[in-house]
């Protein structure tokens, strides 16, 4: 892989590392609720997209997808309403665990053969997660562990529908156009549970048009230039990223726990690197 590819790669990553850091910040400090956090997110992002597509001239050129759609709102949806339980490290390598075995196991069933390097590396990134998953004093909350493992799936079914885009901004603008009405729907439904104050909105917008909108538009253009195992093999990079984040920023704990999973989950990724370099 050559240095472009790379650094928007990198970026991507580091993209993906702010949304939980913001979630968490808005949830936990700033007590919003999950629900009008999600709206802000997928509105403020749909309305930045939309202004990017019309002045490259794209406004007579729009398409939806439902599937892509739905799919992004419930990640959106499961991940802000799982992150009021969950420190901003954990979520994130449940969620991008549940993406590693969304996007290979659907990479095996359409013909890509991981070597046994590969598979060795998959299995240390699954030894992880279900340790981490183990019942004891430092398990996740289960039905919010439930709810990311969840977002995490519809993540996987989201970033392989994009792969087989040829214009990232106008597929990313498409979806988050088509989602935010849902999001406004469900919004208007719970106006009485509402908790918004302007720490949170700002949170909120950051996560929106920058961390999400402009975070998936990278991703969407460096996705088809990854094989499906790279791809999802790359995302597990993120929870290291957030639980540092979550420890510096957020003055969240770095259990024992999520430092052993991070290992096994991380070392899995380097060996399913290797194994792609060597192939």
């Amino acid at each position: 892989m050559n240095l472009a590819p790379l650094l928007l790669l990198c970026i991507a990553m580091l993209a993906f590392a702010a949304n939980s850091l913001l979630c968490r910040l808005a949830l936990g400090s700033f007590a919003m609720d999950p629900v009008s956090f999600t709206s802000l997110r997928i509105v403020s992002g749909a309305l930045l997209l939309a202004a990017l597509h019309v002045a490259r001239g794209g406004a007579r050129d729009w398409r939806f997808d439902a599937v892509s759609a739905g799919a992004l709102y419930a990640y959106a949806s499961l991940f802000s309403l799982a992150y009021v339980s969950l420190a901003a490290g954990t979520g994130a390598l449940l969620l991008f665990s549940a993406v590693q075995l969304t996007m290979l196991s659907v990479a095996i069933a359409r013909g890509e053969r991981p070597s046994a390097l590969a598979w060795s590396g998959f299995g240390a990134a699954v030894l992880g997660l279900v340790y981490l998953l183990k019942p004891g004093l430092a398990m996740p909350a289960p039905r919010a562990a439930a709810m990311m493992l969840g977002a995490g799936v519809a993540w996987g079914i989201y970033s392989l529908r994009g792969a087989r885009g040829h214009d990232p901004v106008a597929a990313t603008t498409w979806n988050f156009v088509a989602a935010a009405p849902l999001a406004l729907l469900v919004s208007a439904t719970g106006l009485s549970t509402v908790g918004i104050n302007t720490p949170g909105i700002i949170a909120a917008l950051l996560s929106g048009m920058g961390a999400s909108a402009l975070g998936y538009v990278v991703w969407y253009r460096v996705l088809p230039r990854l094989t499906r195992t790279l791809a999802a093999t790359a995302q597990l990079s993120v929870p290291l990223l957030a639980a540092v984040g979550g420890t510096l920023l957020l003055n969240e704990p770095f259990s024992a726990r999520l430092g052993i999973s991070s290992v096994l989950i991380l070392g899995g990724i380097g060996l399913v690197v290797r194994a792609r370099q060597r192939s």
